[in-house]
């Protein structure tokens, strides 16, 4: 959540991307780390950036600048969604995907001792908007993450049927359709959508096993070009 979610909006004039990496532990602006903590106060700066360019200068010196490191000492690394590193990069957030999940619908994330996720990868997209399609729709109808957890099972009952992707009414479609339909605003989606499709739980201290959601073979098979 301190770095690989990608929650901070970088933009500048005729430029946007979407920022993660440890460099978001640096800024510590987001909401999100009034919650979970972990700001750090790093020499040094990384950051990745799904864009189909590289940042002008002045966006460069302002992610510094919230970081509060020297601008020589920042590395941002820069993919569009329509390559291969920015394709796997979005597809490995399978894990985080469902930690930002259970975070929004109020879980205790210090809960969770380990974690460990996949998720089918796209061919790389012919342009950006049919890879965010073919990303998202990776991890909603192919990602599979399993936790493990402390705490009562009757907590992790009771939360699990809301966590997969099949919690959302907009599931069942390939995301391309439902991005269109919201006008390519991602905020204009349901959130319950972006988590895997599947989500299992394993109670370090009971023994217990819990598993909710189900994988979606033909919405994948669609949005990756099958015939």
């Amino acid at each position: 959540m301190a770095s690989q979610y990608a929650g901070w909006e970088v933009k500048g004039d005729d430029f946007f991307a979407m920022g993660s990496g440890p460099m978001r532990a640096a800024a510590g602006r987001e909401p999100i780390f009034d919650t979970i903590g972990h700001r750090e106060q790093p020499e040094l700066a990384v950051g990745v950036l799904e864009s189909g360019r590289l940042p002008p200068a002045d966006v460069c010196r302002e992610i510094a600048e919230r970081c509060g490191v020297d601008p020589g000492r920042l590395t941002l690394l820069v993919a569009p969604t329509s390559s291969q590193a920015g394709t796997v990069q979005v597809v490995a957030r399978s894990v985080e995907t469902a930690l930002h999940k259970l975070f929004e619908l109020g879980f205790d994330l210090t809960r969770v001792e380990s974690g460990i996720g996949v998720a089918p990868l796209p061919p790389v997209a012919a342009d950006d908007l049919t890879g965010i399609g073919q990303t998202n729709d990776a991890i909603l109808y192919g990602g599979q993450v399993t936790l493990y957890v402390h705490g009562d099972d009757a907590s992790l009952a009771d939360i699990g049927a809301r966590v997969p992707s099949c919690a959302s009414a907009d599931h069942g479609r390939p995301f391309a359709k439902i991005f269109e339909q919201s006008g390519h605003d991602f905020y204009k989606i349901d959130p319950a959508l972006f988590s895997p499709a599947v989500v299992q739980f394993v109670n370090l201290d009971t023994g217990r096993y819990h598993c909710f959601g189900h994988t979606l073979p033909r919405v994948i098979h669609e949005s990756f070009g099958g015939a």
